[in-house]
């Protein structure tokens, strides 16, 4: 098989436990092929959670949950080092934190302090740890999927706009249509019963990391047009300088996109087109990751905020009036 086709065969697993969510599913698999972090944001009981597991589940990989809290500490996360005391002689050793897996469920991420988000993002960005004045590296293969809850508000902490730069993507997960309702309570009821009954469950074939590592190198090979280039870096002054398109999108924007959402998008887009099983990128696959890695990037106006518009309103409309070169 190729790398291609494991990775496709690894996303029709994690379908196959994660029903009705299929969008959710194929950013995961972007964010996994484009080395990037993925910011999911959903109402209780949309298998936010159950995602990244069964990811964990089926790619040979290491998974550590964190559950954040007002009263979480860095070392909770980064590890600490701790006195170890041996014939008479005692040391400081570091105790890794659950950082140094390679999956990491950031759970509510929102309810961290300021000193918890400093910690982990020092991780994200520069894929190291930093204790004691000695810098420790993460794994090769390192993702953060953090969650958030858009109605709970209340002993929250928001995340400063340098740490949501950080995270390749702000995926939004919406509720299943009725036929996949359906098909989820089916689903409980088979793990149920296969719980209940006797004997060990047969194990899961998982796959080898190499796999995700042979993907980025062909992902890396995907071209990028001019035109495409000049399309992507025209989206994103759009988000900078809206008033060049119309002044009522002006009137909805006060910050843009970063240099970095720039190239999240072109990331992104490659990933994109090379899950689609082409060598190129076309202009159809940044519109349909766009509003992904944008979202999360764009500051509204006071106007915006005011009559209820959007990020994906005002991303919407940017793709609307900005043309293809």
């Amino acid at each position: 098989m190729t790398a291609r086709d494991d990775i496709l065969d690894l996303g029709k697993r994690i379908g196959q436990s994660i029903i009705g969510q299929e969008a959710m599913v194929e950013r995961l698999l972007l964010g996994l092929l484009a080395n990037g972090h993925l910011l999911v944001e959903g109402l209780p009981g949309l298998a936010k959670t159950r995602a990244i597991k069964s990811l964990a589940k089926n790619l040979d990989s290491e998974l550590s949950r964190v559950q954040f809290t007002p009263d979480l500490l860095p070392a909770d996360i980064t590890g600490s080092e701790i006195y170890f005391s041996e014939g008479g002689k005692g040391e400081f050793k570091f105790q890794q934190g659950p950082i140094f897996a390679n999956l990491i469920l950031a759970d509510e991420i929102n309810r961290a302090p300021a000193k918890v988000q400093s910690a982990l993002l020092e991780a994200m960005e520069e894929r190291q740890v930093t204790v004691g004045g000695k810098s420790y590296p993460l794994p090769d293969l390192f993702m953060v999927m953090a969650t958030q809850n858009p109605i709970e508000q209340e002993g929250t902490y928001p995340l400063p706009e340098a740490q949501l730069d950080r995270f390749l993507m702000h995926v939004e997960v919406t509720y299943p249509d009725e036929q996949s309702e359906a098909a989820i309570m089916r689903l409980n009821r088979d793990e149920e019963n296969s719980a209940h009954s006797k004997g060990a469950a047969p194990a899961t074939e998982r796959l080898n990391p190499q796999a995700v590592f042979d993907a980025r190198k062909e992902i890396g090979a995907v071209t990028v047009s001019e035109p495409v280039e000049k399309y992507i870096v025209a989206l994103v002054f759009a988000t900078r300088y809206p008033d060049r398109y119309d002044k009522d999108l002006a009137s909805l924007l006060q910050v843009g996109v970063s240099p970095r959402g720039a190239i999240s998008l072109d990331k992104v887009s490659r990933a994109y087109a090379w899950l689609k099983g082409r060598d190129y990128v076309t202009p159809d696959d940044v519109k349909a990751i766009v509003n992904d890695v944008f979202r999360h990037r764009l500051i509204l106006s006071y106007e915006a905020h005011a009559a209820n518009t959007s990020a994906d309103q005002v991303i919407d409309r940017i793709t609307e009036l900005v043309a293809v070169s």
